[in-house]
């Protein structure tokens, strides 16, 4: 069981960005798909990015554009830069890993089932004027 610790949530009007950390064990997961994951009051989880171990990314077709997902190797840390949040933003966010094998083969498809194996315990972000 990996543990990791998310930072940086909070509320935000309509245009705003707020930048979410998720502090990574060291040496935990160092080939792992790592990624964010929401979840809204009453619906599924969804992914949001992954980046994966050669630092290629990926993004929902929802935030593409205004997400940025990133991480400091040197830090052992993981973000989230949200940029230009709307409404629809308003979740719970999960800093996640998958080891591999990775879910579907590929960290591209780990995003789309958002099939992680470990997620953190969430920050809210909420959007809201």
């Amino acid at each position: 069981q990996v543990q990791f610790e998310e930072h940086g949530g909070g509320s935000v009007q309509p245009g705003g960005s707020l930048r979410l950390s998720c502090a990574v064990p060291p040496n935990s997961c160092d080939n792992c798909c790592m990624g964010w994951v929401r979840q809204a009051p009453g619906k599924e989880r969804v992914g949001v990015a992954t980046i994966d171990v050669d630092g290629s990314v990926d993004y929902a077709r929802s935030v593409k554009g205004r997400f940025t997902i990133s991480r400091d190797s040197s830090k052992n840390t993981l973000y989230l830069q949200m940029d230009n949040l709307k409404p629809e933003d308003t979740a719970v966010y999960y800093c996640a890993a998958d080891p591999p094998p990775f879910s579907g083969g590929f960290c591209y498809t780990v995003l789309r089932r958002a099939d992680f194996l470990y997620q953190g315990q969430g920050t809210q972000v909420t959007v809201s004027s």
